[in-house]
């Protein structure tokens, strides 16, 4: 079942105030050691406890904790990946990234039984002495929770291994709003079409980069509705699903007339695919990020343009967002038209765009509690 003692060398050990350890496999077959016990019952309900949980341990279980366990970190991230089958290209390629540009160089030759908290610790405070940047570091910590997590349920890690770490912590910069008459400005200083229709569906309609590049007019399902179905991916250049989306599902987005305007002069004039994409590139159904990168890092970098200090190509979207909840939008349907992936987001990344809306309940609830408190 295991043994327990004290390491000390007082005449009564027994009597003495130096706490007592015990030794016990795991349901691994792993030797363990814990200590801090008072009493001789306290360590014996413990032994009795983990002998307990080895003997209600299957076979099949106990050899998955050993497998696992005895796995060096840099084995189990491989094996991680590889039981993934809902990652999109750009999670997996960002995981993968992470992992071996931060994780397995200081952490891929440990084994996995081997995390505890005290380790997790080390290796943040060493993140921090390198310098990484606190973006960074927050994405990094993510996925080590992540595969940690995923270890500990597999019973590799016996105690939580993230008990008591003080996570990093990072709160993302304000979005930079451009304004309607510098949208106007960066337009006609890029004086590209597909360009300034790529802006008015960001900044019209809220699409992410990659959204926009896929405009599609059979995607247009009403005058005022535009459905968004799927994106121009940053690194595969191709089609795929939404993000935080499942393949074959969409959402819903206003589409301004003056916007449904637009794609119309711009399909006269250019023309579409005749699978219905508008934004044709070269040798493409579609013009890729880099043709939007180059226009804006490049083409305009050498102009006379009024453009944000700190804003991006992005900032077109933050436009959307602000305009919305300038005009009492309510943020519950600017989340849901964005694409978020939850309302905290929408709130961490606009709030503070909102009107004041504490100060203008107390003057609207005043209206009607003044004849009470008079």
């Amino acid at each position: 079942m295991g043994a327990f003692a004290k390491k000390c060398d007082c005449n009564q050990p027994t009597r003495c105030q130096h706490p007592y350890f015990i030794r016990y496999r795991d349901a691994g077959g792993r030797q363990r050691e814990e200590t801090g016990f008072r009493t001789q019952d306290a360590a014996k309900e413990r032994l009795l406890a983990l002998h307990a949980r080895r003997a209600n341990t299957p076979a099949s279980k106990a050899e998955l904790i050993r497998h696992y366990g005895q796995m060096r970190f840099e084995e189990f991230v491989d094996d991680y990946m590889g039981r993934q089958r809902r990652l999109s290209h750009g999670t997996t390629y960002d995981y993968e990234h992470l992992a071996r540009n931060h994780l397995i160089p200081e952490l891929g030759s440990r084994r996995v039984e081997t995390f505890t908290p005290m380790v997790v610790e080390k290796f943040l405070t060493t993140m921090e002495r390198l310098g990484t940047p606190d973006p960074t570091q927050f994405k990094v910590y993510v996925l080590l929770k992540t595969l940690l997590l995923d270890a500990h349920r597999k019973g590799a890690i016996d105690e939580h291994p993230l008990q008591g770490v003080d996570a990093p912590r990072y709160e993302a910069e304000r979005a930079v709003v451009p304004t309607k008459e510098q949208i106007i400005g960066i337009k006609s200083a890029a004086d590209n079409d597909r360009f300034s229709m790529f802006i008015d569906m960001m900044a019209g309609c809220g699409l992410r980069n990659g959204e926009a590049l896929a405009l599609n007019v059979n995607n247009i399902v009403a005058n005022d509705v535009y459905r968004v179905t799927e994106q121009v991916h940053h690194r595969s250049k191709k089609l795929e699903k939404l993000k935080h989306r499942k393949p074959g599902e969409f959402r819903e987005v206003p589409l301004p007339a003056s916007v449904r305007e637009a794609i119309e002069r711009f399909v006269e004039r250019h023309g579409t695919t005749e699978d219905g994409y508008v934004l044709q590139g070269t040798r493409a159904k579609h013009i890729n990020h880099s043709t939007i990168s180059y226009i804006w890092y490049r083409k305009l970098a050498g102009k006379d343009v009024d453009i944000p200090a700190g804003m991006t190509v992005y900032g077109h979207r933050h436009f959307f967002a602000a305009n919305c909840l300038a005009h009492n939008i309510p943020i519950t349907d600017v989340a849901e038209w964005m694409g978020h992936k939850n309302i905290e987001v929408t709130f961490r990344i606009y709030r503070h765009l909102m009107p004041a809306s504490i100060g203008r309940a107390a003057k609207l609830l005043d209206k009607y509690l003044h004849v009470l408190t008079a």
